[in-house]
């Protein structure tokens, strides 16, 4: 919880990771690459204060300090792993399914796993899923369709076969779709991010929640036009919240769009740990305001800010919010 002017704040960090991006984990020279643009943005995005050093601590850092840095310093109630598998990058793959799994066991009432799927594996991959979502009790799953797979450098949200895999999620109660659809991340291929492929999924999957993480950047005009017409459509703020640091005007100019055509309650923070710690973000989010000459954009509400930083993960996941960390029940007309 954090609390800050005596507002409290239920914070749902919605898109964490756990990985392991060591020399030895790295299957070719492709898992550096990978690696090494995400030290970019962690580099060039992140206060001084809060840099990492790449060798000893960007690389791998642990289920401890990640205890830590969430739940001990980051101002974090609950957290929830979205994984990048990356199987042809790295040994183990990039997001390390056994120890976040484990943590979660360990601290149930602070963590969610979600796992990963690829449509490419077809029906062995199906089989998969049905034994995954079982022992991993998946609420979410978190889909990179520019992962590359054999010959292949990505797939669609409207492929058959992904569709297949989409039926089977709503079968087995997997409602909620993290797909990475934002910046690329070197050697994987830009297009293979484009958003457009939501649309159809979203209209043909009605009932289950299509969380777009990084808001397409940089496509959001395009994000924006299909989540006003899909509301089952949400907005995941990792990548984006972080430009409040080095560019705070694009990040209203971001944030204010997304409260025009979404509003706020399909809008989710996401520090992206441990590309960044949640701390300095949620507290700098919580201090923002969007410039006063930025006439065409309203201030933000703290009742808004209440609902990014928290709120709506929290209710997309069904997770207990404290009665005094709730929001006052809508009065009756």
């Amino acid at each position: 919880m954090y609390t800050k002017d005596g507002e409290r704040y239920f914070i749902v960090d919605a898109h964490i990771a756990l990985w392991d991006a060591r020399p030895e984990n790295q299957r070719n020279i492709h898992g550096k690459q990978f690696i090494d643009c995400f030290y970019d943005y962690h580099r060039n995005l992140s206060p001084e204060s809060e840099r990492w050093s790449y060798d000893d601590e960007f690389l791998y850092y642990g289920g401890e300090r990640l205890m830590k840095d969430l739940f001990e310093d980051g101002h974090v109630d609950h957290a929830i792993f979205q994984p990048a598998h990356l199987g042809e990058f790295y040994r183990t793959g990039f997001g390390q399914t056994e120890e976040a799994f484990a943590l979660t066991q360990r601290y149930p009432d602070k963590l969610t796993y979600n796992h990963f799927f690829d449509p490419r594996f077809e029906q062995a991959g199906l089989d998969a899923l049905r034994r995954d979502a079982e022992r991993f009790g998946l609420k979410g799953v978190k889909l990179y369709t520019a992962e590359w797979q054999g010959d292949s450098r990505g797939y669609k949200m409207d492929d058959p076969w992904t569709y297949r895999y989409l039926e089977l999620c709503r079968e087995l109660g997997i409602r909620n779709i993290h797909i990475h659809k934002g910046p690329t991340i070197r050697p994987l291929d830009r297009d293979a991010f484009d958003v457009a492929d939501v649309d159809k999924a979203a209209t043909d999957f009605p009932d289950l929640n299509f969380v777009v993480e990084h808001c397409g950047l940089p496509r959001l005009e395009d994000f924006c036009w299909i989540a006003t017409q899909e509301p089952n459509v949400h907005a995941g703020l990792a990548v984006v919240i972080p430009f409040i640091h080095t560019r705070p005007r694009y990040f209203a100019q971001i944030i204010g769009e997304l409260l025009y055509w979404l509003d706020e309650d399909r809008i989710q923070f996401s520090s992206d740990y441990a590309l960044w710690t949640p701390k300095w973000l949620i507290e700098r989010f919580v201090d923002f305001q969007i410039p006063e000459d930025m006439t065409e954009y309203p201030p933000i509400t703290v009742e808004q800010k209440k609902k990014i930083l928290g709120l709506n993960a929290a209710a997309m996941y069904d997770l207990d919010v404290p009665v005094e960390l709730r929001l006052p029940a809508p009065v009756a007309a």
